[in-house]
């Protein structure tokens, strides 16, 4: 588990296929290593990573054909920037909120404008992700904790504040850069619970939710 509070921004060192898959050797800047085993997780730009060699400027991991099929990480070149964070341990401040690691799928920013000393963005999001995202809710972006501001169909917006940008890759987000999102843990679990026993059914994923389900069982009026 992670808190979505970066702690480095590294880069990658190199992207290796192997066997169909892919394996990722990244520099990690100021990200003190000196706790970090074999079998480690970190986040890389939101990607839960397990670390199976560390070098003394870094470490590397092996990215499965289900993470590049899910997330951005299979679009890096060399010297692409990364955001970074280790796992939570017990003593770990909760800055941000609870995060997996576990990318749900990919937006696109479509629009950044200064706001004072903050920078506004609006991201797209996946149709299929929308329903999770609520205004004033949390969203973890490329690995960051951040608040949505708004929210119009499968548009969202951000209020980044000058710290932020400064500690995070964010500052180099363009129109049409790519972002790996996940979407509040307690949403999809919630989402999943609501389901009942039709959890149990085959091809049960949760876009069944209707008000009409949501009526029949207890969690809503019928008008």
């Amino acid at each position: 588990m992670f808190t979505g509070i970066i702690q480095a921004v590294g880069s990658i060192a190199s992207m290796q296929d192997i066997g169909g898959d892919k394996r990722v050797r990244l520099n990690t800047a100021d990200l003190p290593l000196a706790t970090v085993e074999l079998g480690d997780s970190i986040a890389v730009s939101g990607v839960c990573l397990t670390v199976i060699e560390k070098h003394s400027d870094g470490f590397s991991a092996d990215v499965s054909g289900e993470t590049l099929s899910r997330t951005g990480l299979g679009n890096l070149k060399k010297n692409s920037a990364v955001n970074l964070e280790k796992a939570v341990t017990p003593t770990t401040a909760l800055g941000g909120h609870l995060v997996s690691g576990h990318v749900d799928g990919i937006g696109e920013i479509i629009s950044r404008h200064a706001d004072a000393r903050s920078v506004r963005f609006s991201v797209r999001t996946p149709a299929s992700l929308a329903r999770y995202i609520a205004e004033k809710g949390s969203i973890c972006v490329d690995g960051i904790s951040l608040t949505v501001n708004a929210v119009d169909g499968d548009v969202f917006e951000l209020n980044i504040v000058p710290h932020t940008l400064e500690q995070t890759t964010m500052d180099g987000f363009a129109v049409g850069t790519q972002v790996n999102l996940e979407v509040d843990i307690i949403a999809r679990y919630l989402e999943r619970l609501l389901l009942g026993d039709d959890a149990a059914k085959s091809g049960a994923s949760g876009a069944e939710l209707s008000r009409a389900f949501l009526a029949e069982n207890g969690f809503a009026s019928a008008n």
